[in-house]
């Protein structure tokens, strides 16, 4: 193995120009507004699978590629990450994958910290809900353009202009529809194109398992087969004309506007047209700031940064994968790069691109894409490796935890399985865990932002390590972080103690807000912190 060479002008050039082709984006979405699903469709309309499966195991129905875990397939829900790569119409598309769950929000928000726009997925009978909410407030506060789908159409509903108003008032998006629906919720005929003024009529498959042909018309061939649910859609599509509402891509890519399609991922009805919208209009790999602000041009040296780091993907081996977005540059398998964290040479022998649990190795890959380094061990979420001209990206921060809990090993002859597996989950990031002199290594704290968190951490340590544990929930509900000096002082109040972190940081915990700020005005010496992702 050998070090990358530097890129020529040729190099350069070959590189923007496969940036120029990929789409790295995240889907985001409240609970049960069909993420998965919508997942699913975007893969079979890719033609990456050939029939599209159901998180609930429908009959006849295989499950999905994205919810690969036993617990994800059991409860129809998304709690891990993983990435799919897909190509259509010679454009590379990098979906990862985010967990659905609010219990896992901290698991999306390192995912949005590796895409370049997000689609926002809303329940067209729910609107906007909180989760959503919450996860569109990240994609602000970190600069990430927002597309937006109307999912379940095929299902009872809001008013589409109701919706549209709500996107308004609760998150203060312009929203720009680039389809309309023609026909109310629940009786979903098909959609206008706004661009050109055509009616898409979807027809449905069985089970909608495969993908849904449609027929193209013009406005006179619609207003004659639909009638007066045609001329309903035309009125409100005028109204948004007369509004303003009509796509821009600069307020987009800026933030202040949203584009809008309406589906129904169940039936595969309006898919294609969410994937030519991204082709069209959403935005390629751009240069990335590191940590001392310096733009890293997509056509520079090779860099990429860690958001992931996932174990159990394979069941026949005790692996884990380390996800990695590439920055800039090329990516060679075989290539020695550098991790900026310790200075050391790191070898990418084994790097392999990811569907879902599926792997195959990985030769060659570009800005945008995601490759997964198999037994990364020395590697931590928001790592940074690089060639030639060293960079560092900025550090993924932790959540704030909510929620804790001491855990042990109810069979203490499994000590050392115990051990080895909360370590692996601590470095998946799956729950931070605490520790501190007094309750000592065989019974730390786990702290999570959702209870669900502990569910995952005690399936997977029976499954993975054959370990039995038992839980003890704590009192907790609140974490800052405090100095070295301000340590005793909290460990000598009554509702609180302060815990250390893996990565050296000092939480201190207390029952309640009360709790906190009444340690804090009897000690006025006392700083403490809010994490850095955390509200307080």
């Amino acid at each position: 193995m050998t070090p990358p060479a530097a890129p020529t002008s040729s190099q350069s050039a070959a590189v923007l120009t496969q940036a120029a082709r990929r789409r790295t984006f995240a889907v985001i979405s409240h609970p049960d507004a069909g993420k998965s699903t919508l997942t699913e469709a975007l893969a079979l309309h890719a033609h990456a699978i050939t029939e599209a499966g159901a998180t609930h195991g429908k009959a006849g129905r295989k499950a999905t590629v994205s919810d690969w875990m036993e617990m994800e397939q059991a409860r129809g829900i998304s709690i891990s990450s993983t990435a799919l790569q897909l190509e259509y119409e010679g454009t590379v598309f990098n979906l990862v994958d985010t967990p659905g769950h609010a219990d896992f929000s901290e698991d999306t928000y390192r995912v949005l910290s590796a895409v370049d726009f997000a689609v926002m997925l809303l329940d067209g009978g729910k609107g906007l809900e909180p989760q959503t909410l919450k996860l569109f407030d990240v994609c602000r506060r970190s600069g990430i353009p927002v597309i937006t789908v109307v999912n379940k159409w095929d299902r009872p509903g809001l008013e589409p202009l109701e919706l549209m108003d709500q996107i308004q008032t609760e998150i203060s998006l312009h929203p720009t529809p680039l389809t309309w629906p023609v026909g109310i919720a629940g009786d979903f005929r098909g959609v206008i194109d706004r661009r050109d003024g055509t009616c898409i009529e979807y027809l449905r498959t069985a089970g909608g398992a495969t993908i849904a042909p449609q027929a193209i018309h013009s406005p006179e061939e619609a207003s004659e087969l639909f009638g007066e649910v045609w001329e309903a859609a035309r009125e409100e599509a005028d109204l948004l004309d007369a509004s303003g509402s009509t796509y821009d891509r600069e307020t987009f890519l800026a933030g202040q506007s949203t584009p809008v399609l309406f589906a129904a991922a169940a039936l595969n009805f309006g898919i294609g047209q969410l994937l030519d919208t991204m082709l069209t209009v959403a935005p390629a790999p751009a240069p990335r700031p590191g940590s001392d602000g310096q733009l890293r041009p997509v056509d520079a040296d090779f860099s990429a940064f860690v958001f992931k780091i996932q174990a159990g993907m394979n069941t026949a081996h005790r692996d884990h994968v380390a996800f990695a977005r590439i920055c800039s540059g090329v990516f060679r398998r075989g290539d020695v790069l550098t991790h900026a964290q310790s200075g050391r040479p790191f070898a990418t022998k084994y790097a392999q691109s990811l569907f879902g649990r599926e792997r195959e190795t990985a030769e060659i890959a570009y800005p945008g894409d995601v490759i997964g380094l198999v037994n990364a061990s020395q590697l931590a979420i928001g790592d940074t490796l690089f060639a030639d001209v060293p960079v560092q990206f900025p550090p993924i921060p932790s959540f704030a935890p909510e929620h804790f809990a001491v855990i042990r090993a109810r069979d203490t002859g499994r000590y050392k399985q115990f051990r080895r597996g909360i370590e692996q989950l601590d470095r998946e990031g799956v729950v931070q865990v605490l520790r501190s002199n007094l309750r000592g290594d065989q019974a730390p704290v786990l702290a999570a932002v959702g209870p669900m968190q502990f569910e995952v951490v005690v399936d997977r340590l029976k499954r993975e390590f054959s370990t039995e544990v038992s839980l003890d929930h704590l009192d907790y509900q609140l974490a800052l972080q405090v100095d070295r000096a301000g340590a005793d002082t909290v460990n000598s109040s009554a509702g609180a103690e302060v815990l250390e972190r893996t990565d050296g940081t000092l939480l201190a915990v207390f029952t309640d807000r009360w709790r906190m700020q009444r340690i804090a005005r009897a000690n006025p010496e006392l700083v403490l912190e809010p994490l850095a992702a955390g509200v307080v």
